[in-house]
């Protein structure tokens, strides 16, 4: 076995280590996830200091070792550094990096993964602020159809009825349920909540992330919240049957309002760590970052 491989790969996370140097933990495209140390990086002379920040894209020849890796070579061919000067995005890059983490494999390659995060940085640090948010839960959605998750919500998951949103009544509900794997009707969830299995009592520390999401695996849904969801899931599945298509603008059409996007962002953050069984560090700054920007 070579000695040395070839590889294009996003940092996702750095550590200092020793008085110079830095582990990265890269996600490449040919070898999924990789840590490597880049020797000298923290070195305001070093080659590898601008080339090991966050989210930048490198062209890498890296050396085998016993327990880390070795960065011997490094060209920058993409990078980002709008989002470090957006504490917004710089915070929703962070998430998303952290949800790849999560999912990426070492030793395999990792085209789709790596080809999604890309594509969705490119977009966030392009778009404009009021699209941050709708950006950020179509990513998590398309995380979650990548994994194999997907969760249904269009049909409720115990009847298979069709759920369509009822704008006429304000008291109108469905539920989610994350042990389901998405919506139900509110009499299925009202039974789910009556017999509810003895180890979803003790709750995993990874559902308890937000005042809306501690304790819970079941969630109301109102209109609003379905039609989004809805509106989500469909331009998720657009843009995975056409690469190319990213339908943000028909989403930010619906004209829902900022809670209603944070609701849906909490709720498919909870589904995300109920099926990963971790919590999303950097999501914990989301409402903070939104709703300090609009205080009304």
């Amino acid at each position: 076995m070579s000695r040395t491989y070839k590889a294009t790969g996003i940092n996702l996370k750095s550590s200092p280590l020793g008085e110079a140097d830095r582990v990265l933990t890269i996600l490449t495209r040919e070898h999924g996830l990789v840590r490597a140390v880049a020797m000298g990086a923290r070195k305001h002379n070093s080659r590898l200091a601008g080339r090991s920040g966050l989210f930048v894209v490198n062209q890498l020849l890296i050396a085998r070792g016993r327990s880390l890796d070795k960065v011997t070579q490094a060209e920058t061919v993409e990078s980002y550094p709008g989002l470090a000067r957006d504490l917004k995005k710089l915070t929703v890059g962070q998430y998303i990096a952290e949800l790849c983490l999560f999912q990426a494999l070492s030793d395999q390659p990792q085209e789709a993964l790596f080809v999604l995060l890309n594509r969705y940085l490119k977009q966030l640090e392009r778009s404009p602020s009021e699209l941050v948010l709708p950006l950020l839960t179509l990513t998590l959605f398309q995380l979650l159809m990548l994994e194999g998750v997907t969760p249904e919500v269009q049909v409720c998951c115990a009847t298979r009825q069709p759920l369509v949103p009822q704008w006429d009544d304000p008291q109108w509900r469905v539920g989610f349920s994350l042990p389901a794997g998405g919506t139900v009707t509110l009499e299925v969830l009202e039974e789910l909540q009556q017999r509810q299995l003895p180890h979803y009592r003790t709750l995993n520390r990874a559902i308890a992330t937000t005042k809306r999401q501690k304790g819970q695996l079941y969630f109301p849904l109102a209109a609003a919240e379905l039609a989004l969801l809805q509106a989500i899931a469909q331009a998720a599945q657009a843009s995975q049957a056409d690469p190319e298509t990213l339908p943000l603008a028909q989403l930010v059409d619906l004209s829902a309002s900022l809670q209603c996007w944070l609701s849906i962002e909490q709720l498919l953050r909870a589904y995300a760590q109920y099926q990963f069984d971790r919590l999303i560090q950097s999501a914990t700054l989301i409402e903070r970052c939104f709703l300090d920007a609009h205080p009304n």
